[in-house]
C-alpha cells in the first residue's frame, strides 16, 4: 500500500514538473509585414471593404447620432500598435489627432508592422472618456517617454473602435 501511494506521488511530482518546465512562448506582437491582402480577426469582405467611410465621416456620423454606430467599416491610416502584444492601435485622423482601436473580445492581436499602413476596420464605434490612468497604460505600453506620460493630466474625451477584422488595403 506505501508503494502505490509513494509511486502516485512520484507521479505526480513528474507531470508536476514536466509542465512547469514547458518552455514560455514569445510574449509579443504576431510576426508578419502586414502586406496588402492580409487580414486580422474576421474576414473583412470585399463588400464591407467598399462601403468603409473615412475617420473624419465617421466622426461627424458619431457626433450626429451621440451614441454608438454599429457595423461600421472605417478606412483609416494606423499610426501605432501595441508594441507588448499588438492588441491595440490607433488610426490618423483629418486634425491629426488619433483614435483608439481595441481588438473585439481580446480575441487576435496585430503585427508592429502594421504602422504606417492603411487598414479597413469592420466593427463598432463610440465616443468615449478615457481616464488618465487608462492614458497612461496606453503610453506605457507604447513605450512613451516618461515626461510624456507624466503630461497625461486630464480624461480625454475620444473615438474609441471595437474591431471584428481588420484588413490591410496599402
Amino acid at each position: 500500500m506505501k508503494f502505490k501511494a509513494i509511486l502516485v506521488l512520484a507521479a505526480v511530482s513528474v507531470s508536476t514538473l514536466a509542465f512547469a518546465q514547458e518552455t514560455k512562448k514569445k510574449m509579443g506582437p504576431p510576426e508578419g509585414n502586414a502586406i496588402v491582402g492580409d487580414t486580422y480577426g474576421s474576414a473583412v469582405e470585399a463588400k464591407t471593404e467598399s462601403k468603409a467611410i473615412t475617420v473624419e465621416k465617421l466622426s461627424k456620423k458619431l457626433k450626429k447620432e451621440n451614441k454608438k454606430v454599429e457595423n461600421v467599416a472605417v478606412k483609416g491610416k494606423v499610426t501605432d500598435v501595441c508594441d507588448k502584444k499588438g492588441c491595440w492601435l490607433t488610426i490618423q485622423t483629418e486634425d491629426n489627432s488619433q483614435f483608439f482601436v481595441k481588438m473585439k473580445d481580446y480575441a487576435f492581436f496585430v503585427p508592429t508592422a502594421l504602422k504606417g499602413k492603411t487598414v479597413v476596420m469592420d466593427g463598432t464605434a463610440e465616443r468615449k472618456v478615457t481616464s488618465i490612468d487608462e492614458q497612461k497604460h496606453y503610453a506605457e505600453d507604447a513605450k512613451k517617454p516618461q515626461a510624456e506620460i507624466d503630461a497625461i493630466t486630464k480624461p480625454k474625451e475620444e473615438i474609441r473602435f471595437v474591431a471584428n477584422g481588420i484588413k490591410v488595403v496599402n
